[in-house]
């Protein structure tokens, strides 16, 4: 018998993830938003990494992993369209209606992973290769301040798809603009306030770290690689 969010009252759902990736994060807001329940698995990730990620995800061993049932969903953003077709009468969909709204979401979507993936190469990289990556962050976000516009959310009046994959970047960012040497709050005002704005959502308020706590894993992470 389906229950009132669309699933089997059966169903079991357990989430892979890492307390500060901003990935499983996502998946966390993901469920937060939709009101799905689960299981949280913290998994690590400079260690020895568990039996069952390596089963769960044995192409790219990495998190975060929902395990639906028992039955593996991989990458974040897969994991959040997962969401809204497999539990389609649960408490809001992430997705809009429109076809082309929904391309236009996944789209936006995708491409805000480059902020993680430049903002990496500020804090790994020295020289020309992070002045470029510098450089290719700021038309990044400077992308992501023309598409917001004016409007409250990425998709309009309501948080959704695009915001919950973008605002888990929100606290790396003091990071990168230090590595980098720009200020967010200049050169994309709009996501600026938007960030705050997704901040007071008790979805996210409950599933971010601060700033601090980012700087601190860098930090980590740089000491783990041998980086000065």
């Amino acid at each position: 018998m389906a229950s009132s969010d669309g699933s089997n009252k059966g169903d079991q759902l357990v989430l892979l993830a890492f307390w500060v990736s901003p990935f499983g994060q996502r998946c966390r807001i993901a469920l937060a938003e939709k009101a799905i329940p689960y299981e949280y698995s913290e998994q690590e990730l400079l260690g020895t990494k568990s039996d069952l990620l390596l089963r769960s995800n044995p192409i790219h061993k990495k998190i975060p992993v929902l395990l639906h049932n028992g039955r593996p969903v991989c990458e974040s953003l897969i994991i959040l369209n997962y969401l809204d077709e497999a539990f389609p009468s649960a408490a809001r969909s992430l997705l809009p209606s429109d076809p082309y709204a929904r391309a236009q979401a996944r789209f936006w979507a995708a491409y805000a992973d480059k902020i993680y993936e430049l903002g990496t190469k500020l804090w790994k990289l020295k020289g020309d290769a992070a002045a470029q990556a510098k450089e290719e962050l700021v038309q990044v976000l400077k992308n992501l301040d023309g598409e917001l516009g004016d409007k409250a959310f990425f998709g309009g009046e309501e948080f959704g798809f695009v915001d919950v994959a973008v605002v888990t970047f929100v606290p790396w960012l003091p990071s990168y603009e230090r590595y980098g040497g720009f200020s967010v709050e200049e050169i994309a005002p709009r996501l600026a306030a938007w960030g705050r704005r997704c901040g007071e959502r008790d979805s996210v308020a409950k599933s971010l770290y601060p700033p601090e706590k980012v700087d601190e894993f860098i930090n980590l992470l740089k000491k783990t690689y041998g980086i000065e």
